[in-house]
């Protein structure tokens, strides 16, 4: 484990701690989400596009609260974040009804946008510049972590407790996660001089340059795939007779490949480049999705699906390092809210398409759907140039 340096390990490694147990209660809430709305609706077409309503709050969150984050403490603005969440998760368990869900859903939506927004930005700002796709390698293997335990155990509590047990869950290591940040006292005070008073400036900006272009399809598109795997598929696997334990089964299935292949497929575009490694990790998923678009045996179809994570594990990590390889300090903080907005947009776009195409044919082919866009991103990474961290030397917030 000699890659893990002391230096290093001290701060982003703490920080992946603290992403591990946030993480672990996003995925714990996850697991249950779609289903607990559907046992409300009890439409699957319908639950999609409610969560595609709270996926257009958390995009125009992205933007327009781009100059609270250019003006505030990252770390003091992280801190009150997580202190939302926990209240949230708490109120969600106490009041189970559709209106008060849509409300905190709404919050929810807009607290996410800035929890993914801060704390990339502070993983950024402990990074030298030649070592960005190496330390995201590190910091999303520790939150696939999460990912692997929270599905099994939120499973095993909803269905032992019920569902709303998991919002208390989600809730207690939220507060585990706080602690944790003010224990370690990781500090992030670094402020934009120049504030953009005009949210939109910076969006339109960000499109101006053909590589930011490229840069923002291919990292939304793994959130695209998410919306498959997180949204659909436990609806999927509820109605085809299993439980909750079955869904965890699964989503835990899903995260094995992710944390044995993030830190390897980070360090090697830190040494090789992005370029193929995008267009190998699409080209997984898209003949995945159209493999199972084949198939009609669960067992199968959710074995594929778990494996095309290998896929997955050469993107998560390594998308968002390209964009912190192709902007400078001074464009972070303004550039960082638009890109993420490519996440909540394609979330969007996963789950509103697919829930059009279920009101019309069978569930099967969102399968179909979900592979003719992974295959256009195998195309968009064809495109980019092929940027090699190794070669670069520079000054930690360079």
């Amino acid at each position: 484990m000699h890659t893990f340096r002391k230096r290093r390990f001290s701060v982003i490694g703490k920080l992946g701690i603290i992403g591990l147990f946030s993480s672990f209660a996003a995925a714990a809430v996850t697991t249950i989400w779609a289903v607990y709305l559907d046992s409300f609706i009890q439409n699957a077409a319908y639950v999609g596009f409610i969560i595609s309503f709270f996926t257009i709050i958390g995009i125009c969150a992205y933007i327009f609260l781009i100059p609270l984050v250019e003006k505030s403490s990252k770390s003091k603005l992280y801190s009150a974040v997580i202190l939302i969440y926990i209240i949230s998760y708490v109120l969600f368990a106490l009041f189970p009804y559709i209106y008060v869900i849509i409300i905190l859903g709404t919050i929810i939506a807009v607290i996410t946008s800035l929890e993914v927004t801060l704390f990339g930005i502070i993983v950024r700002d402990k990074t030298k510049r030649n070592h960005i796709s190496e330390n995201e390698g590190i910091v999303y293997t520790l939150l696939n972590l999460s990912w692997l335990i929270a599905p099994v155990l939120a499973g095993f509590v909803s269905n032992k407790y019920g569902m709303r047990s998991v919002f208390i869950l989600g809730s207690v290591i939220f507060f585990s996660a706080f602690i944790f940040f003010k224990l370690f006292k990781i500090k992030d005070s670094r402020r934009t001089k120049k504030i953009d008073r005009n949210p939109l400036k910076p969006l339109i900006s960000f499109f101006k340059k053909k590589e930011r272009i490229y840069t923002y399809f291919l990292g939304g598109g793994i959130s695209f795939w998410w919306a498959l795997i997180y949204i659909y598929m436990p609806i999927y696997i509820f109605e085809s007779g299993f439980g909750e334990e079955f869904i965890g089964y699964f989503l835990g299935a899903v995260t094995i490949p992710l944390i044995f292949t993030e830190y390897y497929f980070a360090k090697l575009a830190g040494k090789k480049g992005f370029k193929k490694i995008f267009i190998i990790g699409y080209f997984i998923l898209a003949i995945s999705a159209l493999s199972v678009f084949f198939i009609s045996n669960i067992y199968l179809i959710l074995l594929i699906l778990a494996m095309a994570s290998f896929g997955a594990g050469m993107l998560e990590p390594t998308t968002e390092a390209h964009f912190f390889d192709i902007v400078n300090k001074n464009q972070r903080d303004k550039f960082y809210g638009p890109y993420n907005t490519a996440i909540d947009l394609n979330a969007f776009l996963g789950t509103s398409l697919s829930a059009v195409i279920l009101l019309f044919l069978p569930f099967k082919f969102i399968f179909l759907l979900f592979s003719v866009a992974m295959f256009a991103l195998v195309l968009t990474s064809s495109r980019i140039k092929n940027v090699i961290e190794s070669r670069r030397t520079g000054k930690q917030n360079s």
